[in-house]
């Protein structure tokens, strides 16, 4: 089984049917599928995909955001543990990487993740220990 790991953005093009990037994503989560890859995030995503709804004080939404988060056969989501802060610690070295990039590869570090998919294109290519291969959307190979 194939761990890969989401970063925020791919969420939010699906949920809200960002109309540039949503059959990408639907595509890679479909191949995914047939593949029984295991899909994760961090817990910052969490949070990150929540502002919108809470902004506007859409309590649906913000539920059903929820309930996704909280369905570990649709997703794992990997909190910012010891582990995690260790691998955050080593990324944050490279000071190119934001704070919240450097919490979710960490995430994905800690988690051994085999693909890290983002569409920030500064981050394809980095080298991170524990994650084998940092990758775009766009250059996501399924």
């Amino acid at each position: 089984m194939t761990k890969i790991f989401w970063d925020t953005n791919l969420f939010i093009y699906l949920f809200e049917d960002n109309p540039h990037f949503v059959d990408q994503v639907r595509s890679l989560r479909s191949a995914m599928i047939a593949r029984g890859d295991l899909l994760l995030t961090g817990s910052i995503t969490v949070g990150e995909i929540l502002v919108k709804p809470l902004e506007k004080g859409d309590a649906r939404v913000a539920d059903l955001y929820r309930r996704f988060f909280n369905n570990p056969l649709a997703v794992g989501v990997v909190p910012l543990d010891l582990v995690a802060a260790e691998h955050y610690a080593a990324i944050r070295k490279d000071r190119t990487i934001s704070h919240a990039d450097a919490i979710q590869l960490a995430c994905a570090a800690a988690a051994g993740a085999d693909l890290f998919v983002t569409n920030d294109n500064r981050l394809r290519g980095k080298l991170v220990p524990g994650i084998k291969f940092v990758t775009s959307l766009e250059a996501a190979p399924f």
